[in-house]
């Protein structure tokens, strides 16, 4: 996400690319390691959750997964393409769209393969038409309105992420403890780099690794234990 209030400076020449032609380019001074955590977990991420879908059983489980596995390469691939380059201003602002949407659906990715193998019948057709339909309406809602105060779209990430607080006690019934306190660790690893993203603290070492990067080592974390929360899920 591109953090805004951060200082600008021109990257090459006013308006200009290498080549000295006309072209506006994104002139955001980022830290030097910005994009770097998404970039080393996308692979990762690819090959865990390939070997899960593979050691899952279940065909429905396998989908769920398979979801889980595309929003999540969706958010930290195109995160670490969007923060590691340097675009053109279109390219940037498409870029930026993707990345601000994919939280979204990267959240209702996460609760669709624990919802298909966790829970039955009615409870797991709400929860999906309410995660994703949230989704839905988000990625509309930031697309419409790119400009909206960074706290305002924060809260709503974060509301949207402990939606599943309703389910909680079905998962633990399910699935038991062990996934629930994942889910609930994860939970507040995103909320805690929601937290420095919205506050822009702390930024301790803004030339290498600044509020931007606590909220993305917040996003790995989180993955990381909802991850093992579906690995478990699916060998229950």
């Amino acid at each position: 996400m591109t953090s805004h209030g951060e200082q600008r400076v021109p990257l090459r020449g006013p308006g200009h690319d290498d080549a000295g032609h006309g072209v506006p380019v994104s002139r955001e001074t980022k830290p030097r390691l910005r994009g770097w955590l998404h970039a080393v977990t996308a692979p990762l991420l690819l090959l865990a959750g390939l070997t899960l879908i593979v050691l899952t059983h279940s065909m429905a489980g396998r989908v769920g997964e398979a979801i889980y596995l595309l929003t999540g390469l969706m958010l930290f691939g195109n995160s670490a393409v969007y923060h590691r380059g340097r675009w053109p201003a279109r390219v940037d602002a498409v870029l930026r769209r993707f990345d601000h949407s994919n939280i979204a659906i990267f959240i209702a990715g996460t609760y669709t393969p624990l919802a298909v193998m966790l829970l039955q019948g009615g409870s797991r057709v709400t929860l999906l038409s309410i995660i994703w339909g949230c989704a839905v309406l988000e990625v509309a809602c930031r697309n419409m309105w790119m400009g909206a105060p960074r706290m305002l779209y924060t809260v709503l990430y974060v509301v949207m992420g402990w939606t599943a607080l309703f389910w909680l006690a079905q998962f633990w019934r399910t699935g038991g403890p062990a996934i629930v306190w994942l889910l609930l660790a994860g939970g507040l690893c995103y909320t805690a780099g929601a937290v420095c993203y919205a506050l822009k603290r702390p930024n301790p070492w803004p030339e290498w690794f600044g509020f931007h990067e606590f909220f993305h080592a917040g996003t790995v974390l989180g993955a990381m234990c909802h991850l093992v929360a579906i690995w478990m899920a699916a060998n229950v």
